[in-house]
């Protein structure tokens, strides 16, 4: 069978010349026109996301849905309910019939992502699907069929965890008809350089500056480096040297600052003037995204205690202010109203330094008293787990407050986690 390899790696934006990641997609290409399932190894950030999509699209199944699963972000409890569907009120909060991936996937493709952490009851139900194609919805008792090419993948070592009792080792077997492994980027040093500049030529063009460019001892630098997080963290690193150096030519020594410490860090190591200038980036982005609108009502319920009444936008674009001298002042609290000046002898007006209201301009109850009682916490972390507090007890779903925040699932639980929130009442 011949097969482009170069023309494969064009489409799917795979950048790199070594012996190992061609072997690896030739195998993909192989192995799509078949039924085997494939389990897909490799270190966190290698890329094995590309490989699912290059069997599906060249497999007998691509003309039906492809749906990627993250099983390490799924809870253990609604796991089943995800992959297999569930009846009306077969758990509380089953208001409806739900169909699970490998129904809404029947005659397309399942990639399984993180496939390790699935628990072991659902590695039953999965095992009967590979074997037969056979599935039970939760509180059903019909058994339905699906036409589904299952592609797993895992950074860990299975075998570790078939050891300890964690994995099914016949699931295993199952999975792995066709193994694909995914070389780490320190094993394929011929592409760190290639893939550097063309990471900074995509933030060139979408931060509108011209690319860096490396030195020859940055080079060796770059290319000399274990790289842990892989291709990920090289893209992470090369964005961080596209934004944060004035100057578009980079030495060694510069370069060095962005890579992870000796003593292990998992986060490159800015100096100390560029992490002051990222927290302050970050957190300017993070109050955009959230304080803003929240800010803005604050802003119009303090106006409308001061006038007496009710806030009306399209009036007030016209009528004459009641307190003339009400002015904007700049804060480390983007909007923060200052208080009107008063004659002498005049009371103080009261004022609500911080008032919710409807869309109506009605305000709302007083929040939660452990979260106004709380001094306010304008460091990055303090506004990031506000802003995940908020955004849970709004939504009392966690999906739609990880779709909200911008973040993946996995990630709002491990920021829950971070931040002490499981017990939080939503």
């Amino acid at each position: 069978m011949n097969i482009d390899v170069n023309s494969i790696k064009q489409r799917y934006g795979i950048i790199g010349f070594d012996a190992a990641l061609d072997r690896a997609i030739n195998v993909a290409v192989q192995v799509a026109a078949t039924d085997l399932s494939v389990l897909i190894t490799g270190e966190s950030g290698v890329g094995k996301e590309n490989f699912p999509r290059i069997i599906h699209d060249n497999s007998t199944h691509k003309h039906g849905k492809y749906i990627a699963v993250n099983c390490g972000a799924i809870p253990e409890g609604t796991i089943d309910s995800e992959l297999f569907g569930h009846e009306k009120g077969a758990f509380t909060g089953a208001d409806r019939m739900r169909k699970g991936y490998f129904e809404e996937a029947d005659g397309g493709t399942i990639f399984l992502d993180e496939v390790a952490d699935l628990p072991l009851g659902t590695q039953i139900r999965l095992l009967r699907v590979l074997e037969n194609g056979e599935f039970i919805r939760m509180g059903a008792s019909e058994v339905l069929r699906t036409n589904v090419r299952v592609v797993a993948a895992t950074n860990v070592d299975i075998a570790d965890r078939i050891a300890k009792g964690k994995f099914r080792e016949d699931l295993y077997y199952r999975l792995n008809s066709v193994p694909i492994h995914v070389p780490a980027l320190r094993e394929r040093k011929g592409d760190i350089y290639p893939l550097f500049m063309k990471f900074a030529a995509d933030f060139s063009f979408k931060y509108h500056f011209p690319p860096v460019e490396l030195t020859p001892d940055a080079v060796e630098k770059l290319t000399n480096y274990t790289w842990p997080g892989n291709v990920r963290q090289l893209k992470h690193v090369t964005e961080q040297v596209s934004l944060m150096e004035s100057s578009r030519k980079v030495n060694g020594e510069t370069i060095a600052t962005y890579l992870v410490s000796p003593t292990g860090s998992a986060l490159p190591v800015l100096r100390q003037s560029d992490v002051e200038k990222n927290e302050q980036f970050q957190r300017e982005t993070i109050l955009k995204f959230y304080g803003i609108q929240q800010e803005i009502k604050n802003l119009k319920a303090a106006i409308s205690r001061l006038a007496g009444g009710s806030f009306a936008p399209d009036m007030a674009a016209h009528a004459e202010p009641a307190y003339p001298d009400l002015t904007i002042e700049p804060s480390a609290h983007p909007y923060q109203i200052s208080r009107p000046v008063h004659a002498p002898g005049e009371a103080e007006p009261e004022f609500a330094d911080s008032v919710e209201v409807d869309d109506a301009g009605h305000p709302l109850a007083a929040p939660d008293a452990a979260i106004a009682e709380e001094p306010e916490d304008l460091t990055l972390a303090g506004i990031e787990k506000k802003a995940i507090i908020r955004s849970l007890q709004r939504h009392r779903a966690r999906k739609a407050a990880a779709d909200e925040l911008g973040i993946s699932e996995r990630t709002l639980y491990r920021k829950i986690d971070e931040y002490g929130l499981k017990d939080l009442e939503l």
